[in-house]
Order: structure tokens, then sequence, then C-alpha cells
């Protein structure tokens, strides 16, 4: 026996050779020896019963063919030179987990392949590569779906594929289509290795969508107090399919549809139900129209805490959903019951007050404004406390931090519950004053600190107030210098010295406007613009090389040149500075402009068109004005009081026109020296997309009364040298956000904007016309013509030509082609949306209902004779262009017998203003 284990050794060794090593089994973090040859001298390595030291001498890399093998032994952290001691090192295991956790293997081993007599080793580090990514595509879907997918995914091609990488985009492509409720989704990924290159792979993903689920009906039991629409009201997310049918509900609020039986009902809720209840009363009618009815999980469960909120509103805090369950009948359409258990409804009791040393429990209470025997509403309560945010500051917190409490609490706590009344107790930690400590700007990296220092209200030293915080955020938007949506004032207190330092976040944007246009209208043909505007603009830095970039920037005031011109037919320039604190001291804006506009007559005397018009028939306007602006402390600060002096010459050469309304006056020269003083109150939070606030504008524009002066005035050959009127204007808008803000920070909502405006110019002396310089024109979209020239306002109305009349029961005169009106109204409805808030790219859409009209005279003047235009609008804001605007109005005073749309609807462009 003996001998024929002795012949068998010796075949072995003959044979093959010894190699003892740790080996890393593919995708399985276990370690195991495995003896793979034998070599009588290492046979019992792992196994003796003495451990022995041992040096390794030798390290060597296999398998690998896309990474060097220096970095595969640095990852091993073995190295030649190691001593070890065997068995009890667990050095080897200790590779294989740190090669493993690279994820670009699919195996990983460590081999013993030598041994010397000096104890020495030969390690062999056998890895196995993961394929890489050569392609990947699907089968089954839609080429857009698949576009959509491709970015979503994750795969990156020639990155190593893993099972992890794999599931990923599984789960990717599952919850892609889960959202967009298709129901059982399913995805089979098929791997096909790479012909020409073994280490790539080709992945597949086989997708099968199911079906869509469509949500039939939405289905409550138990609601006795709050009805059916009432909820779904609040499922913001979660809607019936659109229909219009005919259901027939159950008796006693148990609505269920009529495909399921008792013993559903019984199998799902797990109790009995009266059979009488289950009988179906008369059908009644049901209407949902426009409706999306697609499920989406997610949003399922935000709504069925939203019908709790709802109900926690209403007194009912007890209120439970007890069970939802989701039917789906063989087309896939969705079935959802809902089953609720309402509770008491609750009432709010006394309301006592507890460490309020500041203010009496009587104007806390008038403040809070609920009184016993009012439906229990937390959230009212918490809101009226100041518990969240109120922008308008008709709250209990906002009263004491408007006074410098920054550090106040107060914390409502139930004292008692009877039957179905709740006493509350709220408990007032006033603390110190705070005071502002350190002010400090972060983010302005073009304009100066004192820009934005002299907006800010919060000044160090002063009494910290939450209304100065508001305030100068909305004076910070309104410098249109940064992104509105990024101002951030960071509040943070220090409770030992009862100080409170703000650092104010910014981001600066492009404020400066480029404008190129062209366009065709106003009697004058095409033409073109080129304008610049620079709003962030630094005139005392002008001698400083460094601050042209391309010019001297970020002291707030604002340089603009603007040139129009159609070739010699029609050219104006206009130049204009503005300095918003003059001394800097105080806010009073200084503002000079300087303008120059020819118009060359078109037609002669005989309203013969002239085709190259005459270069000696023109009319010239040259004129400068100087306004001075002051910010008024009463009745508030959000009034200003501006003066503006203008000096204005026209030069009239042979020129021609009817409608001019200049009598005998073709030749000469006519002066329009005027005073404007205006009264404005502007509480708009911001300047490029308002949602909140208004603007109220009175001003009075007039000239000496020089008829009155000077009784030749009115004799004279040219009774328009000095023109002399008096001209009244009134403008209002007022903005109002409608419900609850969508998007992640809750801005975006329906924005409804209310305006009004009214003109009217007069005379001094009974015994001349009303001055046809500076009147109105109503009309189309506001654009400048010839008629600008003599100082006209140009008002819009989108849906109606300037010249065109439709009723003569609606607009005064019949009689000619021109309003020349000395008196206007304008009303005007708009429902805005915004699509972007970015300030790269503010866009808003609008839908509008206007209406206006002019008239010559008081005797004629009559409000309700307007003219009707309905239409909806786009704006876009560009930081570069400034404004541009579309409309498409339908004038509904233009149609006459068999008119059609075309015939009643004009399209508007706006470019760099909002018309008036």
């Amino acid at each position: 026996m003996r001998q024929l284990l002795g012949i068998l050794l010796v075949l072995l060794y003959s044979l093959m050779k010894v190699t003892i090593g740790y080996t890393q089994i593919t995708d399985n973090t276990q370690e195991v020896p495995t003896i793979s040859k034998i070599n009588s001298s290492l046979i019992n390595i792992f196994n003796q019963k003495v451990p022995r030291k041992y040096k390794i001498a030798n390290i060597i890399v296999t398998g690998s063919t896309s990474f060097d093998s220096k970095l595969l032994i640095n990852i091993s952290n073995l190295y030649v030179g190691q001593e070890l001691v065997i068995p009890g090192s667990d050095a080897f295991s200790k590779a294989i987990a740190s090669i493993w956790k690279q994820n670009y293997f699919s195996n990983a081993a460590v081999y013993i392949t030598d041994l010397t007599s000096d104890n020495e080793l030969t390690i062999e580090i056998n890895v196995t590569e993961r394929p890489r990514l050569k392609n990947f595509s699907f089968k089954g879907l839609k080429k857009s779906e698949i576009e959509d997918l491709t970015g979503k995914v994750g795969l990156v091609k020639n990155r190593v594929v893993t099972e992890n990488m794999k599931n990923n985009a599984v789960n990717t492509i599952t919850n892609f289509f889960t959202e967009k409720s298709y129901r059982n989704v399913s995805v089979r990924v098929i791997e096909t290795k790479d012909t020409a290159t073994k280490q790539f792979i080709d992945l597949l993903f086989v997708v099968n969508r199911g079906s869509k689920i469509k949500i039939n009906d939405i289905i409550f039991t138990g609601n006795k107090d709050v009805a059916d629409a009432r909820l779904k009201k609040q499922m913001k997310g979660t809607h019936e399919k659109s229909r219009f049918t005919l259901f027939p509900p159950s008796a006693k609020g148990f609505n269920f549809p009529k495909k399921y039986t008792f013993q559903d009902y019984v199998k799902e809720y797990g109790f009995l139900v009266p059979t009488k209840t289950w009988t179906l009363l008369n059908p009644y009618v049901r209407v949902h129209i426009f409706t999306n009815a697609k499920f989406n999980k997610e949003k399922y469960e935000e709504d069925k805490n939203k019908i709790l909120d709802y109900y926690n509103t209403l007194g009912y805090r007890d209120a439970v959903i007890i069970k939802d369950s989701l039917f789906t009948d063989n087309t896939g359409a969705l079935d959802i019951l809902i089953h609720l258990k309402e509770g008491k409804k609750y009432y709010f009791g006394n309301l006592t007050w507890k460490g309020n040393t500041k203010y009496p429990d009587s104007l806390l209470n008038t403040i809070v404004g609920i009184k016993k025997g009012d439906v229990y509403n937390v959230d009212r309560l918490n809101s009226k406390l100041g518990k969240t945010f109120s922008q308008d500051g008709n709250d209990i917190t906002s009263l004491y931090t408007d006074d410098g409490y920054l550090f106040f609490q107060c914390n409502p706590v139930e004292t008692a519950v009877y039957n179905d009344t709740i006493d509350y107790e709220i408990r007032v930690i006033e603390g110190p004053q705070a005071f502002y400590k350190n002010i400090t700007i972060v983010g302005n990296d073009k304009t100066r600190d004192f820009v934005i220092r002299r907006e800010l209200r919060t000044i160090p030293g002063e009494k910290f107030s939450r209304t100065d915080v508001i305030r100068s955020q909305r004076d910070l938007a309104q410098l249109s210098f940064f992104n509105q949506e990024k101002i951030n004032p960071k509040i943070e207190p220090n409770v030992e010295d009862g100080t409170v330092d703000i650092t104010w976040e910014v981001e600066e944007k492009s404020s400066d406007q480029l404008e190129l246009s062209a366009g065709w209208g106003g009697g004058i043909g095409l033409t073109g613009t080129i304008g610049i505007t620079f709003n962030n603009f630094a005139l005392g830095r002008i001698f400083q090389k460094d601050a042209w970039h391309p010019l001297p920037s970020g002291d707030g005031q604002k340089l603009s040149f603007r040139i129009q011109s159609n070739g010699p037919a029609y050219q104006s320039y206009n130049v204009s500075f503005t300095e918003p604190w003059l001394g800097g001291k105080k806010r009073n804006a200084f503002t000079f402009s300087f303008f120059d506009t020819k118009f060359v007559n078109t037609y002669g005397a005989t309203s013969t068109i002239i085709p190259t018009g005459d270069v000696n028939s023109f009319i010239r306007t040259t004129g400068i004005s100087v306004g001075l602006g002051k910010q008024l402390k009463w009745p508030d600060d959000f009034f200003n009081l501006s003066f503006v002096l203008t000096l204005s010459r026209y030069k009239l050469v042979n020129y021609y026109i009817d409608q001019v309304n200049l009598p005998n006056f073709n030749n000469g020269f006519s002066h329009n020296f005027n005073f404007k003083v205006a009264l404005q109150r502007s509480s708009l939070d911001q300047a490029t997309f308002p949602r909140s606030g208004s603007n109220l504008l009175m001003s009075a524009q007039f000239t000496l009364p020089y008829s009155l002066l000077d009784n030749k005035f009115a004799q004279q050959a040219n009774p328009y040298n000095f023109v002399e009127y008096h001209k009244w204007r009134l403008n209002f808008d007022w903005y109002y956000p409608l419900g609850r803000g969508r998007g992640p920070d809750h801005n975006r909502q329906f924005i409804l904007k209310f305006a009004a405006k009214f003109g009217y110019i007069g005379r001094y002396n009974q015994a001349l016309q009303i001055s046809p310089f500076e009147r109105f024109q109503v009309g189309d979209a506001g654009l400048s013509n010839q008629y600008a020239i003599l100082g006209y306002d140009i008002i819009s109305q989108r849906g109606y030509p300037v010249y065109q009349y439709s009723d003569p029961k609606v607009n005064p005169d019949q009689t000619s082609a021109t309003n020349f009106f000395t008196i206007f109204n304008k009303y005007t409805l708009e429902l805005r949306y915004p699509l972007s808030l970015n300030p790269s790219a503010t866009i808003f859409a609008l839908g509008f209902m206007e209406a206006a009209n002019g008239w010559y005279s008081f005797k004629e003047y009559n409000p309700f004779q307007l003219r009707r235009s309905v239409g909806l609008g786009m704006r876009f804001f560009l930081p570069a262009f400034g404004l541009i605007g579309f409309d498409y109005g339908v004038g509904l005073d233009r149609f006459f017998p068999g008119a059609t749309l075309k015939d009643v609807s004009r399209f508007t462009f706006l470019l760099g203003y909002e018309p008036e």
C-alpha cells in the first residue's frame, strides 16, 4: 500500500506543480483557498501548525489588457519585499477586496506560484475584466421616446458595464413610463458580444410598456358632510377622464360603480354594509371636460394628504382615510375608491395670551381675528401667529419683528378639549430688541457696493424690521441689475449681544440692451432702428482706463442712444442720461435728454403721393428736456414727485398735410415750452414681471397762457409761434396673484392685471382752438409715427388700426380719417402666466380684454362708448434686447355683415417697450 502511494505522488509531481492562493469568485465577495496544482514543497504552507515568515520576491499580473500592471499592484497594496506570516496574514484577501472595489473586474484572484528555499514567494494577481459598452439601443419604442431616454439612462460608450449600471438603466426606463401612466412596464436586457473585440458588448433594451392607465372614476365613501366635488377639487394631480356621462350614484354617500358587487366591497374592506345601502337611485349627469386622467402614484399619495389637509381647514381634525383601493377592468380603466372617516367637527374656544408685555391682549386678538365659535382651522391660527411667512405682514410675528423683536416666539398650546370645542393659550416670548450689526454684500461682480447700499434700509445700528428687509429686497429687484429670483437676505441673529448680521446675496445679470429692429407703419414706411442702453453706467469713471468694459459701469446711471431712419424721408436721433441719486445722499433723480427728428413730406398739396419725397418739404422737431425727481416720505415712501422742463422747436418748410390740422401754417417755426409735474406711487414687487402691487401716475403738463397775457397773441399771423395748452394724464396699473404658485419656488402662478388710463388736453382761451400739438392718437400697437413729431401720445389698442372706424355709434367722427383726440379713455384686463422666470429669458403668456376710445371735446365725451377687443399675446424679456412682444387682437366692434375673423383682427409686434 505504501509503495502504491509513493508511485502516485511521483507521477503527480512529474505532471504538475503547486499553486495555493485565494480566489475571488465572480460577483461574490467570499475568499476561498484554492489548490489548482500540487507541489510537495507548498502542500502544507497554509496548513502548517507553526506559522512562518515569508517575503514577496516578485509580483506578476495576468488577465488584464486595459489596465497597467503597476496600477493593479498598487491597488492591491501588495509590494515586493513585503513580509507575510502564513498562516495568519489577511494581505491576500484584502488585495482581492481592493481590486474588487474598482468595479472593473468580474473575477479577481491571488496565487502563490513559486516558493524558494529562502522562503521567498512569487505572487500572481489574476483578473477577468468586465466588458465595455460599445453601443446600446432600444426596441419597442417610438423615436421621440428613444431620444428622451438616451440621455437619461446614464449609459456612456466605452465604459465598463456593471450589473448596477444595467439595473439603473432598467429602473430609469421603468420610471419614465410609469410617470406617463403606463402599468406593468417590463424591460429585458440582451447582451451581445462584439465579434471584432471580445472586450466590448452591445446592450439591447427590449421594452414592453404595458397598458396605459386612465382614471375612470374617483369614488369617495364615508364623506357625509363634504361633497365629492369639493374633495376632487383638492386632488390637483389626480383627475377623472374627460367625458359627459350619466352615472347612477348609490344611497347614503356610497357611490360605488355598478360593476362592483356587494361581495367585492365586503372582500375589499372586510366589513359588512346593509344591503339596502347598495340600492341604486336615479341617474344624474356628470361632466368632465379637458382633464388629464393619467394616474401617477406619487401625485396620488400627495393628493390624499391634500384631502386630509382640506378636512383640517373645515374643522375635521380627526379625519382619516381608512382605506383606498385601485380597481382595473379589462380595458385598463382605473377606478379609485377612497373610504373616509370624517370624525367630529371642531370649533375654536377661548384664546388667551401669556407672556406679552409690549402689546395688550385686545390688540393681539384683533390681529388674529379668531373668535370663540369659529370653525377650527389650525392653519389659519398658525398663519395669523406668523408661523408661516406672510407677504402682507398682517400677523403677530410681523407686528413684533417690525419693532425689532427678532427673537420673538409665540407657541399655541391646547389647554382644553371639551365636546367639540378647543381652547388655546398663546405663550409669548418677546425677547430683546435686535439691532443691525454687520451688513455685507456678496455676488456683485459689476455693480459697486454703494449702489446697493443706498437701496438698503437695513442700516447698521438701527432697529431690526422685517418690513425693511422685504422693502430692501424689492428695491434691489427694481434696479433690474440682478436676478430677482436670487436676491436673498441671509439673516444671522447674534443672541449673545442682541444684534443681527445680514448678508445680501445677489446674482448679477446683463442689464444693458441693444435694439436692432425694422418696422413698417405709422405713415413712414419701412424704418430701421439702432439703439443701445447702458442701464448701469458710471459717468464718474470715464477717465479710469481699467473701467472700460466696454464702457465704465457699476454706478447705476443710465445712458442711451437711439437712431431711427428709413433714408432721406425720416431720421430721428435721441440721447438721454439719468443719474438716479443726484448728490449721492438722497433718491433725487436727474435726467437730461436731447432729441432731433426730421420727417420729409411724401404728399403734395393735393394729397398726391410723391414717390421719392420732396426734400424741400419737411417738418423738423428739435428739443431738450431736463428733469428732477424726488422720493417723498409722506403719505409713504412709495411716492415720487418729478418735474420736467421741455423746450421743443418745430420747423415747417412747405409742409402740406391737411391731416396735421395746422390751417394756414406751412412755413415757419413753432415753439413748445412746457413744464410737467408728475406724482407717482409705485409698489410693484419687481420691474420685469410684476406679481403684486400697483402703479399710479398723475401728471399735469402746461405752457404759459400767452393769449391771456397778451391780447394780440390770437391776432398774430402765426398763432402757433408759441403753443399754449394744459394737458392732464392719469395712469393706473394693478397686479394681483391668483392662487398658490407652482414650481419649486412657488413662483409660477396666474397674475391678474387691471389698467386704466385717461388723458385730456385743454385750452386757456376759448377764442382759440385746442392746440394741434400734444394730442392723443388711439389704436394699433402704439407704434411711433409721423404724428409723434408733434408731441402726440400714441395710445395702443390691440385689434384696431389707427385710422379705421367701424361703428358711428361707438366712434365720434366718421368724416375724417384721423383721430387727433383731445380726450381718451382706455381700460385693460390681462391674465398673465410665466413660462420662464430665468433672468436670461423671462417669458410669459397673456390673454387680454381692452376697451378704449377718443373724443374731440367734453360735449362728445361718453365713457361708455368704447371700442372693445380681446386677444392673446406673448412677452419675451431678453436682457440684451429688452422687451419683445406679440399680440393677436380681435376688434369686437369692427364686425360688419359678411366680415370674417381676418377682417376684424390684427397682429401686432412690440420691441423694446410696453405700449401705453
